[in-house]
């Protein structure tokens, strides 16, 4: 907790200055309210001795500018912490999102969205509360308590004495509800995020559940998870009741007691009526910052839970980064040309005994050139492509692009280099333009934008976008299922052709595609990527036709390269391959 706490103490260095002056005059507050028992002591005893109308009128004339000083200061708490405690968040907040941005695929393997979601909502406003409500009032409830008991004593140190027996058990029992309820409250924030992940992967696979009929299957897991929330939120509720019962009790029962000794005490002489009136609201005005204590504790609990979980993304190591120091790039003469040096690479998560995805990858990929990849399924085509743009990152060997390693260029760089269009089609809920223009420079004229965007559209063969509702400002659905399978497709790769990239990586961008919208396809591509480097996986020949050259990969090996023609004649097992695929894709026109 103490550790959490340090964290956020940095976190928030810019705002120390305006929550120090919240403090101040929240502190300033309550000792203000803390005055009015003692104008109530010298109206009672005024009264007793010489009662006049004017000392009443006097008397509460002093309490209303005191109340009007106390409502003052408590506004000028929110000025003072509000505005700066929201900016942190919002601060926390995007910090949180550019990270995940920045971390590799293999983090969000690891991590479900719907976690990482409640860490960036739910976590973050959590935070943001302790830090505009729960740490300062904590510190000044403290105050409030020990300024009150101080005026208190100088009522009497005897009731003092007996209102601070109930501070020993009120700590030992806030330190027994600290330990349960973290508990419990990790317990509630982590379930909120497995909840979280369960509704948007049904939301996204909507399809999936309901062309199986497995929408009453999804609904009992469902329900189990959601039980299990409502359970431990139950424990954390009886919890809290039981720690507020304790809370509430100890200190009435203790003024009770006070009382009758107070009285005791007026009826021998030890202390006046006005003092035993002040006593008495001085300890009404501390008994509720004493409460409030163990709330604000609970609250604490609550905060530290939350910046551990922010913390834990935050702390996630990123492997891909970019260089100290890149090589700059000069992208008016950039060829895309791209050689693959000895390249290894594993998973992570691979076993200790399970060989290198790839044990030594050469290939050449010249200026211009289409080079097209064939290999078994499975064997690890789609992650080849993947280690160009570094989304993950080879375990040896080098690639490099025009001369030059990717490590050694600014990740940015190197991404405006390579444009991809990946076979599992992503777009996002927003209009077809924004989706194809994603690559582009976004300081482009809104003419030249929208005049890329529609040759990038034509060479996908995507016209069809003419006849959509609002053409290309229409909006897609999420993940864009508004669309059938093979208009996502040339979208997404109208997308990567728009990027206008040195080096173009398709991931079998066709599979979607009829045979005689793939021709057309092919016809277009053939003019588009006439000048441009092209690195295509393929499985159906026709795509194959695409290519200048193509790079047999087998066993983690590129084990032949040559021209379609040259393989057919040359490799039993590239004749195997594409006799296999093409077989595979007449089944499916079928």
């Amino acid at each position: 907790m103490i550790a959490a706490m340090a964290r956020l103490w940095r976190i928030i260095a810019p705002i120390r200055t305006r929550l120090y002056l919240g403090l101040l005059v929240t502190i300033g507050a309550s000792v203000v309210g803390l005055m009015i028992p003692q104008v109530l002591e010298v109206l009672v005893n005024n009264l007793n001795s010489s009662p006049t109308a004017a000392t009443v009128w006097i008397a509460g004339g002093v309490v209303v500018a005191l109340g009007l000083v106390e409502a003052v200061l408590l506004w000028l708490r929110r000025v003072f912490a509000i505005g700066p405690s929201t900016n942190t968040e919002r601060e926390m907040r995007v910090r949180f999102y550019n990270w995940i941005l920045d971390m590799p695929v293999a983090f969000h393997n690891d991590w479900g969205s719907g976690q990482l979601l409640s860490r960036a909502q739910q976590d973050v406003t959590q935070i943001r509360r302790w830090i505009a409500f729960g740490m300062i009032m904590m510190v000044s409830s403290a105050a409030t308590v020990l300024v009150g008991i101080y005026m208190m004593s100088r009522s009497s140190i005897l009731l003092a004495g007996i209102f601070l027996v109930v501070v020993p058990p009120i700590i030992w029992l806030t330190y027994r509800f600290q330990r349960e309820f973290s508990i419990l409250t990790r317990r509630s924030q982590d379930l909120n995020g497995e909840i979280s992940t369960t509704v948007e992967q049904s939301v996204q696979g909507i399809r999936v559940l309901k062309a199986f009929g497995r929408s009453k299957q999804a609904l009992e897991k469902f329900q189990i998870t959601a039980g299990a929330l409502r359970d431990n939120e139950v424990r954390k509720a009886t919890t809290t009741a039981r720690f507020d019962m304790f809370m509430m009790a100890l200190p009435e029962t203790v003024l009770g007691i006070s009382l009758l000794v107070g009285l005791f005490q007026v009826n021998s002489g030890g202390m006046n009526v006005g003092q035993l009136a002040s006593f008495f609201a001085t300890a009404t005005l501390v008994v509720g910052p004493t409460r409030m204590l163990g709330m604000l504790f609970g609250q604490a609990v609550n905060a530290t839970t939350a910046l551990e979980r922010y913390f834990e993304v935050m702390d996630s190591e990123n492997t891909i980064v970019s260089p100290d120091h890149p090589v700059a790039i000069d992208f008016a003469n950039a060829t895309g040309e791209l050689v693959m040096e000895d390249v290894r690479f594993r998973f992570p998560d691979a076993a200790q005994d399970q060989p290198d995805m790839f044990q030594g990858v050469d290939l050449h990929i010249r200026p211009g050139e289409t080079m097209a990849l064939v290999g078994v399924t499975g064997n690890g085509k789609s992650t080849l492509l993947q280690l160009v743009p570094r989304i993950f990152d080879i375990t040896g060997g080098r690639i490099i692009i025009d001369g030059v390693s990717v490590h050694d260029m600014d990740l940015d760089d190197l991404r405006r280099l390579t444009a991809f269009a990946f076979e599992d089609t992503t777009l996002f809920s927003s209009s077809v333009r924004d989706n194809v223009l994603l690559g582009v420079d976004p300081e482009l004229p809104d003419a030249v934008q929208k005049e890329i965007a529609w040759e990038a559209l034509h060479a996908a063969d995507a016209d069809f976008v003419v006849d959509l509702i609002h053409g290309i400002e229409t909006r897609i659905g999420e993940e864009g299922f508004s669309l059938s399978g093979g208009q996502r497709q040339r979208i997404a790769l109208a997308r990567a052709i728009a990027a206008r990239p040195s080096l173009l990586l398709l991931d079998d961008p066709l599979s979607a595609l009829d045979t005689k919208t793939e021709e057309r396809v092919i016809d277009q591509l053939k003019m588009v990527l006439d000048n441009t480097t092209t690195f295509i996986i393929a499985h159906r020949s026709s795509t194959v036709s695409l290519a200048d050259r193509v790079a047999l990969l087998d066993h983690g090996k590129i084990t032949a390269v040559g021209t379609h023609q040259e393989l057919l004649r040359s490799s039993p097992r590239y004749r195997y391959i594409m006799a296999t695929n093409t077989a595979g894709s007449h089944e499916v026109n079928l």
